[in-house]
């Protein structure tokens, strides 16, 4: 796939063939896939260089002097030096491979557990993932730091002049999500992370939901802490990043113990390895981490102000379809956001009206998606969700959009 310039029509054609589940019947119906919040679909070419690693140089890596060891070393540290100049961080060692969004915040939160006490003060925005809330909620059980909640408004928002007052408690820590992924929301990410530092504080921010959509530059964020996971950018499941400044991954302490991450052990004294080893104990997903960053070539081959460009054509056009629908509501911000839509039909059940779209082929996420508090907040059990695609085609909304009428017509 070659880049997509600015003066060219986005070939979404041409892109669909790179995906090969995309052909696929689903239900004796071609598949619609409209659930890539949760996962993306991956590339023919994200899959050969999964399929070259094991067939051609599988093999430990760091350890070994044989040719398969340097060869499957080279390709890892590689992928990590991609990832690193995708995101601009300013050296190859503030990228830590883990399993993915939820292994790095967990990370993040065991190093904390050694720096604050009980007179502390943590933020967490109430658009967040059950990942970025729970970790902190044990975090606080830990240490008793206290936790405070940056609430949301009644349009899907943060609510960012509580924010202000309570950043005059002086919280050791903030945690914001780029992009909410129940509402689509897009976060003032650079306001906050502004602020944060004026007060002192180091902030974090969850990117599962953004880099699919944006190119994010850590070093012009000036952000402390930010992950994401491979398998909502194209890339398989099971890894993912950390990006740290250098000056914390200093401070803070191992989250694991083992091989890899050591320098010298002895039964009186283990000493530790340097960055980036002394967050990657043992053996790590190595054929994830080199397919994580094909999956992130393969995504600035299109373009990211061209897949940027495209989904918002499709959210747009995807919301004016759907509220044609009769007891249609759509949840969240009604601009400043991604290709999310988030929504209920009056007198029909979610998890039912999934149920009926998956029998015409088309796969939606239904329930909380992992974000109880804001469904409580609407005093809601769930919703539906259809999440887009730089490969998904206005076509196919339109065939969810009749799967949505003649579901709601059958479960009134």
């Amino acid at each position: 796939m070659k880049n997509q310039s600015s003066n060219t029509v986005f070939d979404v054609d041409t892109i669909r063939k790179d995906f090969p589940i995309l052909s696929r019947t689903v239900n004796g119906k071609p598949l619609i896939y409209l659930d890539n919040a949760a996962t993306s679909q991956t590339p023919q070419q994200v899959v050969d260089v999964i399929v070259d690693y094991y067939s051609n140089y599988n093999a430990n890596i760091h350890r070994g002097v044989h040719s398969l060891s340097q060869e499957a070393t080279d390709k890892y540290e590689n992928a990590r030096r991609t990832i690193q100049q995708h995101f601009n961080a300013a050296h190859a060692h503030e990228i830590i491979f883990t399993s993915g969004t939820t292994h790095s915040i967990n990370l993040v939160a065991n190093g904390f557990a050694s720096l604050l006490n009980a007179n502390d003060t943590i933020l967490v925005s109430a658009l967040e993932h059950h990942s970025n809330i729970v970790p902190w909620q044990m975090l606080c059980e830990k240490t008793k730091a206290t936790l405070k909640v940056i609430p949301m408004t009644s349009e899907g928002d943060l609510d960012m002049k509580v924010y202000d007052e309570l950043l005059l408690l002086k919280p050791k820590l903030v945690f914001v999500n780029h992009i909410s992924n129940a509402l689509g929301t897009i976060n003032p990410i650079e306001e906050m992370i502004q602020k944060a530092h004026h007060v002192g504080a180091a902030i974090l921010i969850d990117g599962a939901q953004a880099c699919p959509h944006i190119k994010p530059d850590v070093q012009k964020l000036d952000v402390d802490f930010y992950v994401t996971s491979g398998h909502k950018m194209c890339g398989p499941t099971g890894v993912g990043m950390l990006y740290a400044k250098e000056s914390w991954l200093h401070k803070l302490p191992p989250y694991q113990g083992g091989g890899e991450m050591i320098a010298e052990v002895t039964f009186e004294k283990t000493t530790y390895a340097g960055l980036p080893h002394k967050f990657e104990a043992g053996t790590p997903n190595i054929c994830g981490g080199i397919a994580f960053g094909a999956a992130i070539d393969y995504m600035n081959s299109i373009g990211f102000e061209a897949i940027a460009a495209y989904e918002h054509e499709l959210l747009e056009y995807a919301t004016e379809k759907m509220n044609t629908i009769e007891g249609m509501r759509i949840y969240g911000p009604k601009t400043n956001k991604t290709s999310v839509i988030s929504f209920n039909i009056e007198g029909v059940h979610a998890y039912d009206l999934g149920t009926i779209v998956d029998k015409l082929g088309i796969a939606i996420r239904t329930g909380q998606h992992c974000a109880q508090p804001i469904m409580d907040f609407f005093k809601i059990s769930g919703t539906a969700r259809a999440s887009f695609s730089f490969y998904n085609t206005k076509k196919e909304i339109d065939t969810l959009v009749e799967g949505l009428e003649k579901a709601a017509m059958m479960l009134r």
